[in-house]
């Protein structure tokens, strides 16, 4: 596939993609519209699947594109969303991804907050009792096509391809208890010390803020449900009430 993809702002100042035919930069084959944010936008392109991954610094989110040699070109799919912005990105090899996970790709994510780095898999929802070939080609392995000398004697040659069947592990069915360990309890003023000891350091912190946030979002979307079925059960017993067996 012989394309080329630009990011960068337009004349109204928003932020844009462009992909390129190789062989006629004239114009771009198709340019598309971000956002209006500020930040650099980082482009991640898996050729195996071709699958694009555009990610912006100060942003939350991280978008799926498929890239064809068809039109239209470029298929947005969905989107990854985080209330952590991001300050900068890294991504792990193919060969260390996690296929019996039916991972294709992985991110490392450096958060805004000093020293921590969240580790984001891109999973395909399929059964993983199986090595999915269709996902996983023949991909460039650790084996360097090239010496030295021959690179700098100009010579090209494609890369050494390696499967990533030897990592598939197939997943046990066995199942493995832990012993039972008796719970301990300091209670003072009718709060267990225990169980709510404070953060030590910020990605602590972090880690309780989010679950807070889950727990808090979860809450109210019980709420809310409870709500509606007060709401239900109230009109049920309005209609019982004005029904003729009652009169």
């Amino acid at each position: 596939m012989k394309r080329l993809l630009t990011t960068g702002v337009s004349r109204w100042n928003t932020r844009q993609i462009a992909l390129w035919d190789q062989e006629d930069l004239s114009m771009p084959l198709i340019e598309e519209e971000i956002d209006g944010l500020s930040g650099l936008l980082f482009p991640f392109y898996d050729a195996d699947t071709h699958m694009l991954y555009l990610a912006g610094k100060g942003d939350g989110n991280i978008r799926y594109y498929e890239i064809s040699t068809e039109k239209p070109y470029l298929s947005y799919l969905m989107e990854f969303r985080s209330p952590a912005p991001q300050k900068g990105l890294g991504v792990m090899p193919k060969h260390g991804l996690d296929v019996s996970a039916c991972e294709v790709f992985r991110f490392y994510k450096l958060v805004t907050l000093k020293g921590l780095i969240e580790p984001i898999s891109m999973i395909v929802p399929r059964r993983s009792d199986s090595y999915q070939e269709d996902i996983y080609p023949m991909t460039p392995g650790t084996e360097p096509a090239l010496t030295p000398d021959e690179w700098l004697g100009g010579i090209n040659r494609d890369p050494v391809l390696m499967s990533l069947k030897e990592g598939y592990k197939k997943s046990s069915k066995m199942v493995f208890k832990a012993p039972i360990k008796e719970k301990k309890s300091v209670v003072v003023n009718g709060i267990d010390l225990l169980e709510n000891v404070p953060p030590r350091t910020e990605n602590e912190l972090l880690r309780m803020f989010f679950r807070q946030q889950d727990e808090i979002r979860r809450l109210k979307e019980e709420l809310a449900q409870k709500d509606i079925r007060i709401r239900q059960l109230q009109l049920e017993l309005k209609n019982l009430r004005n029904s003729p067996k009652n009169c």
